[in-house]
């Protein structure tokens, strides 16, 4: 591999303007980050979902600095080619500049990531501003903001009223003016996210946001077929992973408790 088959941000930049579609997945571990990156995928995001889907819990809020600089960490050891971004998780960002600076700089230092995604619009634009004007890359991320959960009530769809519609636009013109490299526009109607992506030079990643977007991600444990607990509409899911996994477990367990494995092949 060269240099230039690396993927950076310019080229994914550059990837917008050539009307080239952007694959992107999440993950959390080594094993699973290197199977991404040798598929091609182009962004691979160290997500807060590992909160719910690695941890266990029902909401993104608990995961911390240090939890995510561990799997970033694990992440980036598998990844050679794909542009790993780490997802700064709750209060990581949000108390002071001057402290997302901080963190967002822990990212690409101890970490090795090749940017961050911050949450939020115009109330977060200066602290992105003050992050990229020092050279470090930041992804925004609108619509349905995981960390707002508290105050949205619940994963209902956003920007479906006028008023909150006209708010994300607005918001996705002041994050490209911040510096943002890009933008997850998730669980908002496809038609907003096309005028959006239309209307700013920086590339759209969809979740949940139709076709129209510059890119698409989802939650590789959703579109494995791996997490069960809830099935959102927009996933498509490549595979089942669970009932196979389940079913190999049980085929394991059943030849233990029968004796046939291990055999004396298997055997010293």
């Amino acid at each position: 591999m060269t240099q230039t088959d690396k993927i950076s941000v310019p080229k994914i930049i550059e990837m917008k303007r050539k009307g080239e579609k952007i694959a992107s997945l999440t993950a959390y571990d080594w094993l699973l980050a290197s199977l991404l990156d040798a598929a091609g995928i182009d962004i691979i995001l160290v997500g807060d979902s590992a909160a719910m889907v690695f941890a266990g819990h029902d909401t993104t809020l608990p995961m911390t600095m240090d939890q995510m600089l561990y799997h970033t960490r694990a992440v980036t050891r598998g990844v050679k080619r794909a542009l790993v971004i780490a997802d700064m998780p709750f209060l990581s960002f949000q108390v002071t500049p001057d402290q997302a600076i901080e963190n967002a700089g822990r990212f690409l230092q101890k970490g090795r990531a090749g940017g961050v995604k911050i949450e939020g619009g115009e109330p977060m634009a200066e602290t992105i501003r003050k992050i990229t004007d020092i050279g470090m890359p930041v992804m925004g991320h609108l619509g349905l903001t995981p960390q707002s959960i508290q105050s949205f009530g619940g994963y209902r769809l956003r920007g479906k009223m006028e008023g909150e519609a006209e708010t994300i636009k607005k918001d996705a013109k002041i994050l490209e003016q911040a510096g943002v490299f890009a933008i997850v526009l998730e669980k908002i109607p496809a038609s907003l996210a096309g005028e959006i992506t239309k209307s700013i030079s920086i590339p759209t990643i969809g979740i949940g946001a139709g076709p129209d977007c510059d890119g698409q991600i989802l939650v590789t444990p959703d579109m494995l077929g791996l997490f069960e607990s809830f099935k959102p509409k927009f996933v498509r899911q490549y595979a089942n992973l669970a009932g196979t996994i389940r079913s190999a477990a049980s085929g394991f367990m059943k030849d233990v408790k029968s004796g046939a494995y291990p055999s004396k092949e298997e055997s010293f």
